[in-house]
């Protein structure tokens, strides 16, 4: 029997099964620092961070009433996000979704003073909403539009049909068992409906986006439209539906607004779609297109909505900040990746063009 073939002694240490170990445990630290380099776990740092600087601004921050408070004035901003994510990976972008919420709650006010019940008006107020956004992508998609300029001029356009519906006035008379659901907490806990009604969504745009063919497409023509055209995907088509979901998604927002301030006007939402487009961009969502998770948003929307509570009960800081803190992390959300993948490619170039380090690291 040759020498390499022969089995082994009796005596000799039976070192065989611990080799599959060490892979394994390689394997396990480079996921951990894979998972830790992720978007995610910095915008779990962040919120962290925050928690104990609003601990230190409001003993009152990290109590029940502070998230239900913070949960329900931040509820709109957190329900258009979730559309709008879809768009943007798809390398489009919806600024006009503050002026459908507005278009939404005038239109409601109008109807109301009109006598029709609110179990009618809700579902013209989606339609409307839905109508909106077909405007927008239809624009896009067919006459080849670039969504920026389409959407700032819808923007003002949108908002201009509210206060032609509706003008100076405001609706408040809206029936209590309405605006009771819309302001109160689900089942008798401190978590508002609102967010009952954005975890729901959430799910169901998550699902979509991760775990289903549209969503797959939604990647594909955000990371390479022309690719995704000569793959076979009907990249008008989905990009029309994305903008008419953002559309109606915002309509709903502005359905909530009216009744959780039992107020329907022309003037709600102002500024909501800087708010909503700096949770996108914050959340990981690349404003290039193709890249971006749900979670992500999420997270996202957890940190601004700490940071903003915190500064309102903050005594010693002017609620100015607000919009402060707001502009500068939505530079931050997009400088921040940038200067990442720079840094990636630099490092990338550097290997190449001496294998010998790396192959010394």
């Amino acid at each position: 029997m040759p020498a390499d073939t022969a089995a082994p002694s009796p005596s000799s240490p039976a070192t065989t099964p611990a080799m599959p170990e060490q892979p394994a445990r390689d394997g396990l630290a480079a996921r951990a620092r894979a998972a830790a380099g992720r978007w995610e776990a910095l915008l779990v740092g962040l919120i962290a961070v925050t928690m104990v600087f609003g601990t230190g601004l409001s003993s009152e921050f990290l109590t029940a009433d502070s998230f239900t408070t913070g949960s329900l004035d931040f509820s709109e901003v957190a329900l258009m996000a979730l559309a709008l994510a879809l768009v943007i990976i798809a390398a489009e972008i919806d600024l006009s979704v503050a002026s459908v919420l507005a278009l939404s709650s005038a239109l409601m006010a109008s109807l109301w003073n009109s006598g029709l019940p609110l179990e009618l008006i809700m579902p013209i107020c989606l339609v409307a909403g839905a109508l909106c956004g077909a405007f927008n992508g239809l624009l896009v998609t067919r006459l080849g539009l670039p969504s920026l300029a389409v959407t700032i001029g819808t923007l003002a356009l949108f908002r201009g049909l509210a206060y032609v519906i509706i003008g100076d006035e405001s609706v408040t008379d809206f029936p209590g068992t309405w605006t009771d659901r819309a302001f109160g907490n689900a089942a008798g806990t401190f978590i508002p409906n609102t967010m009952v009604l954005f975890a729901i969504l959430a799910v169901g745009f998550g699902v979509a986006l991760h775990a289903t063919p549209f969503g797959r497409s939604i990647f594909a023509i955000g990371a390479n439209e022309e690719a995704a055209y000569f793959s076979g995907l009907r990249v008008k088509r989905v990009k029309l539906i994305l903008f008419v979901l953002s559309g109606t998604v915002a309509a709903l927002a502005g359905i909530v607004i009216s009744l959780r301030n039992s107020t329907a006007a022309a003037n709600v939402g102002q500024g909501f779609e800087l708010t909503a487009i700096t949770a996108v961009l914050l959340g990981g969502v690349s404003i290039f297109g193709g890249r971006g998770t749900i979670a992500g948003v999420i997270l996202a929307l957890l940190l601004l909505g700490g940071i903003q509570k915190a500064l309102l009960l903050s005594e010693s800081i002017s609620s100015y900040w607000v919009q402060i803190v707001t502009g500068l992390l939505l530079v931050g959300s997009v400088l921040g990746p940038n200067i990442a993948r720079r840094v990636r490619e630099a490092r990338r170039r550097s290997s190449a063009h001496h294998p010998e380090e790396g192959q010394k690291s």
